[in-house]
């Protein structure tokens, strides 16, 4: 279904030890690895001792971050004010080669990784945490060396133009997604959060305009209780999509500077099928969701509400038309395609650089195209290698994560085999006897198989009987 585990949380002395097994049992099955070697250490660690900070300060930014409670990992930190009727974003993304040189052991450790894997709370990380934690992220009241997006928008939140430069930035606080939605309704308008909604909102409005897609899916939760493990949907908040517009408003303008320099490296995705687009057109009949046969679907798309049963299997169905994502290099001649079709515009991931390897090389292009400089020799070097270096990476980090979910699961459904429970059935396979329920309570997604001489019946609620549920194999089932 796309979710995942964000957060777990536990009773004070309760043990989760058999949480633990599992996820040291999924580690060692999909051979990651288990910290770093002594040598990459050693280096992180210089490195954190040393960093190369920029001539230029900016640290009169009075930056915020805005993450889930506890992250370390801080990417990115955010100033917003007003500019006449427009908005100027000011957007700190962590700048990792500020640490490292092309080529040494973090680096090369970091190539080899391609992204940071998460799941119920657990992490194996891109970088060393005395970087990626510490020394290179953008917490509060460090002097940290970063690129320094400026954004400038006009009164319908439409950019105008866009810089990055290198700066030395100290971030002034660390809010998490659900203070700052409770603060909202007393903040000052002209504030960060205050500005962030307004922006927020502006740019998915530009979204919708342009005919872009953004899921509405739910994530899990899972908590330890004196009763054992439970497991829950959460839907995201208003901020957190307002923060994901300014991410993506980023990644526009770096796709934007790479294209009109023909050097750098893009994230794509083709546009969906005519047959996925009537595949879900059938499937919305079945669940009995108005469609106009006028509508696009991402205008449809952004008319759902997850929390209903009908609408949440439609969301999950949707997620088809959003297959075969990649990256498409350049370096003197544009590819073939240049557009992520979900987005409805070109973009290019540039504001994940801790965690996701990628993102550093297409820092370093658009640093280079503001200041009229040359590109590095060892970024033009690494981009024809990155594509199907983060294909690896994000094989590995699916299959991790479809693991810890059904770790989970299982941990959250053990001891209640027997047990009914209310669901929908999201899809079937073409026999209609096999297909995939989901739970509101316990929030599970899991594969559902039909009595004898009987079919599934999609978008429909269903009484399910659990059948199986070992955190040992990681395997749930339900019939009905």
């Amino acid at each position: 279904m796309g979710t995942r585990v964000l957060r777990v949380e536990r009773v004070d002395g309760v043990e989760d030890e058999e949480l633990r097994r599992g996820l040291e049992a999924i580690r060692v099955e999909q051979e990651l690895p288990d910290g770093f070697s002594a040598d990459v250490q050693r280096a992180a660690e210089a490195a954190a001792r040393a960093p190369r900070l920029p001539d230029l300060d900016r640290t009169d930014l009075e930056l915020v971050t805005i993450d889930p409670p506890g992250a370390r990992d801080l990417d990115q930190a955010m100033h917003l004010e007003r500019d006449g009727d427009g908005y100027v974003v000011h957007y700190a993304i962590a700048d990792v080669m500020a640490f490292l040189t092309p080529g040494d052991p973090v680096d090369l450790e970091a190539r080899r990784r391609g992204e940071s894997l998460y799941g119920a709370d657990t992490k194996v990380p891109l970088h060393p945490p005395v970087l990626s934690e510490g020394a290179a992220s953008l917490l509060p009241d460090q002097v940290t060396p970063a690129f320094v997006w400026t954004l400038a928008l006009d009164a319908a939140g439409a950019v105008t133009s866009a810089e990055v430069v290198r700066a030395r930035v100290r971030s002034r606080a660390q809010l998490d997604y659900a203070a700052v939605q409770q603060q909202l309704e007393g903040a000052d308008p002209g504030s960060t959060p205050g500005l962030l909604r307004t922006v927020g909102e502006l740019r998915l409005a530009q979204e919708a305009a342009r005919g872009g897609i953004s899921l509405p899916m739910p994530s899990q939760e899972l908590e330890r209780r004196e009763d054992g493990w439970h497991l829950e949907f959460r839907q995201m908040l208003p901020v957190e999509s307002w923060n994901a517009q300014v991410s993506l408003m980023t990644g526009f303008a770096a796709a934007e500077m790479m294209i009109g320099a023909r050097v750098g490296v893009l994230r794509t995705l083709p546009p969906a099928p005519e047959e996925a687009v009537r595949r879900l057109r059938r499937t919305a009949r079945a669940l009995g969701v108005d469609w106009p046969a006028d509508l696009p679907h991402p205008d449809l798309i952004r008319t759902l509400d997850p929390a209903r049963p009908d609408h949440a299997a439609l969301v999950v169905a949707a997620t088809s038309l959003l297959r075969g994502a990649g990256y498409a290099v350049m370096d003197g001649a544009l590819p073939e395609q240049t557009e992520h079709a979900a987005l409805a515009s070109p973009y290019a991931h540039v504001t994940a650089p801790l965690r996701r390897l990628v993102d550093r090389f297409g820092l370093e292009v658009c640093a280079a195209l503001t200041a009229g400089t040359a590109v590095p020799d060892w970024v033009r070097e690494a981009l024809p290698q990155l594509p199907e270096l983060m294909a690896d990476s994000g094989r590995r980090a699916g299959a991790y994560e479809r693991s810890v979910l059904d770790l989970v699961e299982a941990l959250a459904l053990e001891g209640r085999v027997g047990a009914e429970f209310a669901g929908v059935v999201l899809e079937a396979e073409k026999d209609g006897r096999k297909g995939t329920v989901m739970l509101r309570d316990p929030a599970v997604e899991a594969p559902l198989r039909a009595a004898e001489g009987s079919t599934l019946p999609v978008g429909e609620e269903v009484t399910a009987t659990l059948t199986e549920a070992d955190p040992v194999t990681r395997r749930v089932r339900f019939s009905c």
